[in-house]
Parts: C-alpha cells; sequence; structure tokens
C-alpha cells in the first residue's frame, strides 16, 4: 500500500503545507519512511484551532498558576492548601496532569495538586476571565460577554476537557486527557479547552478524537517534554457534518467511557448517553472500535493503521489490541 509512495517522499509536501503543521514550522520525528505518507493522510484535516463562524471552536487554557496562585500577593492571604491530606470542609480539590487518566476523570486524592476553596478561588478566577475578555489574544476575547461576566458559567463547575501538559513522545501514551469531573480547580500543569462555540456533543467529539491511538501517534512526531499550545492547536481534526454516522458513533462511545459516576449524570444526558461504571471486557472493545471509527475518519487504510501500531512505541504488545481494532475496522 506504501510502495507506490516512496519513490515520492520528498516530494510530497510544499513549504506550504511544512508551515502549517505547527506553529513553529518544526519537522516531525518520523518511524520510518512509510510515516510520511500516514502522515500526510492525517494532515489533510483541518486544524484544531480552526475557526469558522458555523464550526464549533476549542482553544487551550491554564486556569490556576501553580506558583502565582498559591498566594495572594497583596493581602498574603493563602489561596492553595498544599499540607491537608484529606480535603478540608467546603473545599475542592484541584488538579494537575496526574490527577486523570485516559478514561479515568478522578485518579484519587493522592493524585491531586492541592485543595482549594471555591469561596476564595471563584471570585478570583472569575476576575482573571472578565479582565482575559478585554485581551484580544485571550480565548474569553472570543466568548459571549454575558456568559463571561455571570459567575454561574465558570468552568470549574462543570465538566471539561483537559489534558496533561508533561508529555514525551516515548512514554507508553502521550497525549492524555479526559472529562474531569465538576467543581474541581485545574493548576497550569493541566490545561483545559475552552470552547467559544460548541455543543456538549461537539466537547465529547474532540475528546474522542484526542483520546485515539491515531491522534496520539501523531502527537509523538512532535512533543518532546510538554504538550504546549503550539503544538497542540495545530493537530488535524477531522470535521465531518453532525449528521456523519461516524461523528455520531465517536460522540456515542466517548461520551459513555467519559461518564463513569453520577457526577457525569447532566452531561451524559445531554449527549444521550448512560453513566455508570463499565464492565473491563465492555471498556475495552468500545476503546478498540474508538480507534477504528476513528482511523475512518482520518481516511486512513487498513495499512496505515496497522502501520500506527506497529510503530507506536517501542516493544509494547499490540498484537491482540490491533487484532480487535481491525475487527471494528473492518466492520465500519
Amino acid at each position: 500500500a506504501f510502495q507506490k509512495h516512496q519513490e515520492h517522499d520528498k516530494e510530497i509536501f510544499s513549504g506550504k503545507e511544512i508551515i502549517g503543521w505547527n506553529d513553529t514550522a518544526s519537522l516531525p520525528l518520523l518511524p520510518t519512511k512509510k510515516s510520511l505518507v500516514v502522515f500526510k493522510q492525517m494532515r489533510e484535516n483541518p486544524r484544531l484551532d480552526f475557526n469558522e463562524p458555523k464550526e464549533w471552536r476549542a482553544r487551550p487554557h491554564r486556569e490556576l498558576d501553580a506558583s502565582n496562585d498559591k498566594i495572594e500577593k497583596n493581602t498574603g492571604q493563602k489561596l492553595m492548601d498544599l499540607d491537608s491530606k484529606d480535603c478540608p470542609e467546603g473545599f475542592w480539590p484541584i488538579y494537575k496532569g496526574e490527577s486523570f487518566d485516559l478514561w479515568q476523570p478522578d485518579k484519587g486524592k493522592g493524585s491531586y495538586y492541592a485543595w482549594g476553596n471555591p469561596k476564595v478561588l471563584k471570585p478570583r478566577i472569575q476576575a482573571k476571565r472578565v479582565n482575559a475578555k478585554k485581551k484580544s489574544t485571550s480565548v474569553f476575547n472570543e466568548c459571549d460577554s454575558e456568559w463571561c461576566e455571570n459567575l454561574d458559567t465558570l468552568p470549574c463547575l462543570y465538566p471539561r476537557l483537559a489534558f496533561r501538559d508533561s508529555a514525551q513522545a516515548t512514554d507508553k501514551r502521550t497525549m492524555i486527557c479526559a472529562l474531569v469531573p465538576p467543581k474541581v480547580f485545574i493548576a497550569n500543569q493541566a490545561p483545559y479547552f475552552v470552547f467559544p462555540r460548541g455543543s456538549k456533543k461537539d466537547v465529547t467529539y474532540l475528546l474522542g478524537i484526542l483520546s485515539s491511538i491515531p491522534l496520539d501517534w501523531y502527537s509523538r512526531r512532535f512533543v518532546d517534554r510538554h504538550l504546549s499550545f503550539f503544538i497542540i492547536n495545530p493537530f488535524p481534526i477531522p470535521r465531518p457534518d453532525k449528521k456523519n454516522p461516524l461523528r455520531k458513533r465517536v460522540i456515542e462511545l466517548a461520551g459513555r467511557l467519559a461518564c463513569p459516576d453520577e457526577r457525569f449524570a447532566e452531561w451524559a444526558k445531554e449527549v444521550g448517553v448512560e453513566f455508570g461504571s463499565i464492565e473491563e471486557d465492555e471498556k475495552q472493545d468500545m476503546i478498540d472500535e474508538l480507534d477504528a471509527v476513528v482511523a475512518r475518519l482520518y481516511g486512513l487504510s487498513k495499512a496505515q493503521l496497522v502501520h500506527i501500531f506497529e510503530t507506536f512505541h517501542v516493544g509494547w504488545n499490540y498484537h491482540s489490541k490491533l487484532e480487535a481494532t481491525l475487527k471494528h475496522y473492518q466492520n465500519i
């Protein structure tokens, strides 16, 4: 499937295409010559930060700074409780990257960065949001004014799509994201996506794409130590019509996988899925199907999907997962 491309590998991309891969025009680290064709196929899709008035729009944002938001500089007030092992009464967890994993939105109190008092942090975060609305480069500048000014619409009150900032191409997985629960704050080690336009289904769709093996294979071509905004914004994300059955299936699978308990009940209802725990075998089958559906959305051939698994991670035992994914792929 790849042989016909190999003689012309050096001519596949134009200078304009290369500049569009990321915001620094850096080159991808490709495992083999065959990888170039897979990379090219995935790059046929729009950037994650694609901006058209009638389309959903997502931009990454940091909520709290682990250094600057520990103490109020003017008053000396402590803003984060870094010492308590258990959650103080009325406080919320402050997440870091290790507080969640793929399809695991809460790894428990031992994984949290700190605790935060919502009576203190909510007004602080709200003031940041209102101030950011005035800045042309801020994601909140794109958001509705009434939404920005309403304390009840603070993202920390609702589930949201977050990802780990710390990432390496040699890890078992590089792009690690989750729909984190409501009533948690998030430190800068885990940025989250703000959607100036879009529905919960759009958020769930993006979650499904970002959680897939094909997208993670792509991310490993550029990531060194951090999943910086200039790396993630240009990620290629398929943009099928909302009636597309593959898009609908991504939302069904990702929505169900993302909602393991009652904290996500309202989200699940709006997306049109059930919430609650899933048996491990069923969960793995859904993950395998999701990888297959995403591969179809990217327009990947069977040979290209196999290549992604073969070159994804050195030494990993991928054969049974690949077999399960291909079974779903061939049934789509």
